[in-house]
């Protein structure tokens, strides 16, 4: 299966990331510029208020809605954090190492809220899923700075392997390995993409998380509650980080500085993969060269399409989403009906693994399988679908399909969902539902036209239209509307075919490419 990275940087900050499999979307992440509560940061909080109904605190972090603090979000060994907090931030001189003697016992699991925090005490906590809705962020105390190879976790003293590291004799290895070059009370997590990697790449990924801690641990000395004191990483190298291995084949980038950053991280953490980074300057914008566009409007309808004539319908509540599955016109293809179910079925457990990815849907689902009446069928889809979402970093759990052809997810809510607007505004009624009798395109155009050249006395304009409506201006070569305009005007207007405009769509642009009417 080839992989591919679309990365979509916009003039105002803002930056897409797609994530193709041999060509079809997979997943979709749009950061924006201002997004100040991204999963990975680190603050310097204060507990505004004890909830002990709930076991909870909300912790003021400087979010609109107090963030989220839960009991079992404190982590084992919160006392050892407050006590090291407090040292930090009295101690100017302080080394920026937890050490092990001073660890605190660790809390009960079944303890309460008040009795590890109080009103307006100053906390160091970790973003743990971003602002939802109404909703702020959800935090936890049990902090985790994440490399591309490991994970480092402070007041820890333990190494543990990814479960997908499934070789014995590589387990053992990297388990020695991080035990001979980890700080003491610290923690690591082996990531599944640090097996077969030398310790000299280990070690390096290990000291960077490192000079991230102590570089925290500065920002904590002086920081003045509610306070970042340590960023995620840029979005687009996280999710790099996370997402890029060897099964790669682009990275494809159409911003010249990103492309830079990009391909400098793809060097230091994965040479022999830096040639994948490519810089796009096509004269299309990107999604539209790769046809991505038109991918996500047909993915992110009420309504989707697989399969030829099947289909799914989704919708969005607030308890719970749900998913039903219809064969649409390949019903009656098949004379078996049972056969006919069970093919329907397997392909939508493949595109339903794809539409949860695609649009990041958390909580609980409800999937309305086609009715089967063999047992071993309903098995056949549940195993597909288990079989799809294997390749999800979501964590998820699905039932078993029931009689009646419902099966039940859970999957982990960490960012609001992901969601594309696939209805528009009628561009030449602007939704009122009329239209005037004298509306006709070319002569509105015309008129915008005349008023640049003769008034405003411009020249080099472009006009970007729809396909259809550019292959009229252009129709004919002596006897075009264009030439037509050259001769009238005594002024050359460039005419550019634009796909994603509507019919009843035009931009202007002056000689420095910029928008002067739309």
């Amino acid at each position: 299966m080839s992989s591919e990275l679309v990365i979509n940087s916009h003039p105002n900050g803002g930056v897409e990331i797609v994530l193709l499999h041999d060509k079809k979307i997979i997943e979709l992440h749009h950061e924006h510029a201002e997004n100040n509560f991204a999963v990975g940061d680190i603050y310097l909080g204060s507990v505004n208020k004890l909830m002990p109904g709930l076991n909870a605190a909300f912790i003021d972090v400087g979010h609109e809605k107090d963030a989220f603090l839960h009991y079992l979000d404190l982590g084992p060994q919160v006392k050892s954090l407050l006590k090291f907090v407090r040292n930090m931030r009295g101690n100017a001189k302080m080394e920026p190492w937890p050490k092990q003697s001073e660890n605190e016992a660790d809390i009960e699991k079944t303890g309460k809220i008040g009795q590890v925090l109080n009103r307006l005490q100053q906390v160091v906590v970790q973003v743990s899923k971003e602002p939802i809705s109404n909703k702020g962020p959800r935090l936890t105390s049990e902090l985790s700075l994440a490399g591309r190879f490991v994970v480092l976790m402070p007041f820890n003293d333990s190494v543990s392997i990814s479960k997908k590291i499934v070789k014995m004799e590589e387990r053992n290895r990297l388990k020695k390995l991080v035990y001979s070059i980890k700080p003491k009370n610290f923690g690591v997590i082996v990531r599944t993409v640090a097996e077969n990697q030398p310790v000299e790449d280990l070690e390096k990924d290990l000291k960077d998380l490192i000079a991230k801690w102590e570089t925290m641990c500065d920002q904590l000395r002086s920081a003045v509650p509610p306070q970042k004191i340590l960023g995620e990483s840029d979005r687009t190298l996280t999710l790099i980080r996370d997402l890029v291995n060897d099964d790669f084949s682009h990275i494809y980038v159409n911003d010249g500085f990103l492309f830079t950053q990009v391909k400098d991280y793809i060097k230091a953490k994965s040479p022999q993969l830096e040639k994948i980074v490519k810089l796009y300057n096509g004269k299309l914008p990107i999604f539209e060269h790769f046809g991505i566009d038109k991918q996500l409007k047909a993915a992110f309808g009420k309504e989707v399409n697989f399969m030829g004539g099947s289909y799914l319908i989704i919708e969005h509540t607030e308890a719970l989403h749900v998913i039903d599955v219809n064969s649409g016109s390949i019903a009656g293809k098949e004379i078996n009906q049972e056969e006919n179910a069970l093919k329907v079925n397997l392909e939508a457990a493949t595109e339903i693994a794809r539409q949860l990815r695609l649009r990041d849907m958390g909580g609980i689902i409800v999937v309305d399988f086609i009715d089967q009446k063999n047992a071993g069928n309903r098995k056949l889809v549940y195993e597909r679908l288990k079989q799809e979402m294997k390749g999800d970093r979501a964590r998820h759990k699905i039932l078993p399909m029931s009689p009646f052809g419902l099966v039940q997810i859970t999957r982990q809510r960490v960012r609001p969902e992901m969601a594309v607007v696939t209805t528009e505004k009628c561009p030449t009624c602007k939704g009122t539902g009329e239209i005037t009798s004298s509306i006709v395109i070319t002569e509105e155009i015309e008129n915008n036209l005349r008023y640049f050249i003769q008034n405003l006395n411009m020249s080099g304009i472009t006009l970007e239209v729809h396909p259809y409506i550019a292959a009229y201006l252009k129709q004919g070569f002596l006897n075009s509307t264009r030439i037509k305009w050259l001769l009238k005007y005594k002024k050359f207007v460039k005419i550019k075919t634009v796909n994603a405009l509507h019919f009843g769509e035009y931009r202007f642009l002056n000689a420095n490419g910029e928008v002067i009417k739309t």
